[in-house]
Parts: C-alpha cells; sequence; structure tokens
C-alpha cells in the first residue's frame, strides 16, 4: 500500500449522492455506480443537501415519470448547496438515454450526463466535473459493499429489449436485448450474499429470454437452476418474463427448488386479440387462459401477477370487455394496472383511434377494482397458513415487517411481525390480513 492515510483521505473525498427514480433496474444501476466511486475513493452519502455531487438516476419510461424525474432535479437544484454554487448535478440513466442532446440543450443546470450505457464510466465522468476536486487514490479495497445490511436485492440478468411493443420506449431507451454472461450474474449473486443479502430477485427487460443471444444458447432455466443449486440459502425470484419465456423447462425449476420463490411475473398487458395486434404482441384470451392453466398445472400454489394497460389506441367496448372477463375467470394474485401513455417517439403515439383520457382512467379503474376485489380474496384466503418469511426491517413507528415467497418487493404489500432480526428467515402463521398486508405470528419450534 502507498503512505496515504486512508483515513485523512476519507474526511476529505467528495461527497456524492444519489437520488434514483422509476424502477428496479434503476436501482441495480444506482447500486453499480455507488460500488465503482466507493472504490475510487468517494464517500457517498444519504443527504443530497450535503453532498459535492448529487447524481439524478432518472425514469423516462413515460410521461408521468420523465416528469417526476424532472421535477427531483428541480428540488435538488434549490437545495442550499446548489445555491452558492458549491455542488454539481449530474444526470443520469434513462432520460439522458432517451432525449440525448436535446436534454442537454435544455437542461442547463446539468453538469454532466450519463445515459444508460455510459454508467460504467460514471468514475471518469465525476473526475471530469470535479476537475482538482477529484480523489488522487483509490481508498481502502475494503470499502463498504452498498448492499450490506440489506436482506435483500436485485440483480440484472440482461438489459435492452427487441421486442419493440407499439407502446413502450425501452428498445430506444435501453438498446438491443444483450444477455449477461453467467459468470457476471454469479458473481453479481455472489457479491450480494456476502454482504449478507438472504433474497436475490433477477430482473431485466425480458428475463424469459437470458442466454439465447449467446454463441452457445442457454436459457432462464438453466440460470436459475444454477444459481438455486450454487446458493442454496438464498431465496430467488423471477421478475418481468414475457409468456413466451414461460418454458415448462423453466416451471419445472421453479416448483422443484426449495429456494426458489413460487412466484411468477408476466406482463400480458391484454387479452383482446386486436389490442394485443396493435400493440405488436403475441397471443390472445385463450392463449392467455392456456398457458395460466399451464403455469398452475406444472407448479401448484404458485403466485401470478401480471401487467395490463387501459385505454390503448382503437380499444373498443367489446375489446375492453374482453379483458374484463378474462381477469374475473383467471383471478392473478396480484395486477398492475396502467391507463394507456401516449409516449412521444413510440408508433403507437401516431396511431389512430387515440382514446379520451377521462375514458382510459375509468376503464383502468374498473380493472383495478375487479382485480383488487379478487387480490384480496386471495390474501385473505391465507389466514391460518403457516410461510417462510424474510425479516427486512422496522417502520418509523418501530412496526417489525418481512415479505414471505409470494410477495414481491415493493408493489404485494409485507407481512407485519412481533419479533425477528432483521436477514433471518422466520416461520410465521398468518393471524389476519387488511388489504395486501399480512400479519402474523413467528411458529417456535416445541
Amino acid at each position: 500500500m502507498s503512505n496515504i492515510d486512508v483515513n485523512v483521505l476519507a474526511q476529505s473525498a467528495p461527497r456524492v449522492c444519489f437520488v434514483t427514480l422509476g424502477c428496479a433496474k434503476n436501482e441495480v444501476d444506482t447500486a453499480e455506480m455507488t460500488k465503482r466511486l466507493s472504490a475510487a475513493g468517494y464517500e457517498v452519502c444519504d443527504d443530497a443537501s450535503t453532498a459535492d455531487v448529487v447524481v439524478v438516476n432518472t425514469c423516462s419510461f413515460i410521461q408521468a415519470a420523465t416528469e417526476e424525474s424532472l421535477e427531483a432535479i428541480f428540488e435538488v437544484c434549490d437545495l442550499p448547496n446548489f445555491i452558492e454554487g458549491s455542488a454539481k448535478l449530474v444526470v443520469a440513466g434513462c432520460m439522458p438515454a432517451r432525449y440525448g442532446d436535446d436534454l442537454a440543450s435544455e437542461l442547463g443546470e446539468a453538469q454532466a450526463f450519463v445515459p444508460c450505457s455510459k454508467e460504467d464510466d460514471i468514475v471518469e465522468v465525476l473526475a471530469g466535473v470535479l476537475g482538482d476536486e477529484a480523489p488522487q487514490a483509490s481508498m481502502s479495497p475494503d470499502a463498504q459493499s452498498p448492499w450490506a445490511g440489506s436482506p435483500a436485492s436485485y440483480v440484472k440478468i440482461s438489459d435492452g429489449c427487441d421486442r419493440f411493443c407499439s407502446f413502450c420506449a425501452i428498445p430506444y431507451i435501453r438498446g438491443r436485448y444483450h444477455s449477461f454472461p453467467l459468470e457476471t450474474v454469479r458473481a453479481s449473486v455472489a457479491e450480494r450474499v456476502a454482504a449478507g443479502v438472504r433474497e436475490v430477485t433477477l430482473i431485466a427487460q425480458d428475463t424469459g429470454r437470458w442466454g439465447e443471444d449467446f454463441d452457445e444458447p442457454s436459457n432462464t432455466a438453466t440460470l436459475l437452476a444454477t444459481l438455486a443449486d450454487e446458493f442454496p440459502q438464498t431465496w430467488f425470484r423471477l421478475m418481468y418474463i414475457e409468456p413466451q419465456g414461460v418454458s415448462d423447462e423453466l416451471l419445472d425449476v421453479i416448483a422443484s427448488k426449495p429456494n426458489v420463490c413460487k412466484y411468477l411475473d408476466m406482463p400480458l398487458q391484454h387479452a383482446s386479440k386486436p389490442v394485443l395486434r396493435a400493440m405488436n404482441r403475441r397471443g390472445d384470451e385463450n392463449s392467455h387462459r392456456e398457458l395460466v392453466a399451464r403455469i398452475r398445472e406444472r407448479v401448484p400454489g404458485i403466485t401470478l401477477r401480471t401487467t395490463l394497460i387501459a385505454g390503448f389506441p382503437g380499444e373498443t367496448d367489446v375489446d375492453f370487455d374482453v379483458l374484463q372477463n378474462f381477469l374475473e375467470e383467471v383471478e392473478f394474485d396480484y395486477v398492475g394496472v396502467f391507463p394507456y401513455s401516449q409516449e412521444e417517439g413510440t408508433r403507437a403515439a401516431e396511431m389512430d383511434g387515440q382514446i379520451d383520457e377521462a375514458i382510459k382512467i375509468e376503464r383502468a379503474q374498473s380493472l383495478r377494482d375487479i382485480s383488487d376485489a379478487i387480490g384480496e380474496a386471495h390474501v385473505s384466503a391465507r389466514i391460518g397458513q403457516e410461510m417462510d418469511v424474510l425479516v427486512l426491517g422496522r417502520e418509523e413507528d418501530g412496526q417489525l415487517y418481512g415479505r414471505a415467497m409470494c410477495q414481491a418487493p415493493e408493489v404485494d404489500g409485507v407481512v407485519y411481525l412481533e419479533e425477528g432480526e432483521v436477514g433471518d428467515i422466520v416461520r410465521v402463521r398468518i393471524t389476519d390480513t387488511l388489504v395486501y398486508e399480512m400479519e402474523g405470528d413467528v411458529v417456535h419450534g416445541s
């Protein structure tokens, strides 16, 4: 090692704060940037008002997300350290990827822009922003992992998308689909497990396509089975899998591995064939129904989540009735419903038959009412059941909470407990429910 005093270096290191918007994939990107900056000698902090640099990792999937990201940027710019000119702003993620030079010309408050494809260069970007103030030497290699103290984490297994659904800007933001090598995914999981993570959620824009683009093709089932066997004390959960990626081999892995959550998230988006074709998607109500039946047959007791769009251009009353009837019949455990968003640069934005905003909102609410009635009934049926729960932390009021295998992070509610240590997996008997939340008592061995 050099003669540099690490403690003095740490005290004088520039402070960087991340503000992260959007989905779990952005959270993973922020964690990776955090790791690179920590290793390069930066101090990563949680308080933007005391930071030398604030990196806003933006979302731009839909217009509302873009507006939220801009609001976050302007809130940062109103902080005292920015008003007095002592702090720098870096805008990263989806907005620079989607809007490029147009964003740079419109957002003069930022000193640098880092699109998704350039986030690995964050150390060099901040060095350019800070100049002589940038760290001149690396900190100890023992810099704290961004996953330390976190019982659960996400791991991206691929990026980009080749589907080009007519409503979606993701291929233009994230680029073409590319799988991450098995060794890269394995190393990411190992890092998190070493830091104490007990649950890993595998994510991507299209998790079911993993490995198809390798010189020697592989598949998601092989990846999931490999990870489950190598890390037997870690829960694995699969999210964002398109219907075409749900193979029997994958379902058999989910069914047979005790540390793989019996949970599947499939964004079906609609059930009417004309609407799905206009979306540039496959399937219809019959194929969707058969898919769900096949899943439930091969993985008894599996929890199913889907995502639906209401009010897509050209959606007729008949199309919407098909979707409502399908939703009532299939009875998903959890459903995310969104009114169609007319996104600049997508094919759907230029389609005839754009639907009035009030009708879109009304249809979306109707779908939510149906799905909530079904979902709440499914949750309340768990009263009296015993299930393993990963203890996650405490609410502001001190209430302990965790997550069961039937609950995905951030979207499906939690389980409230009276005892347990963060990071432990405990056996719980469900005693009560409220909407999507559950309460339970820890079951002690005799």
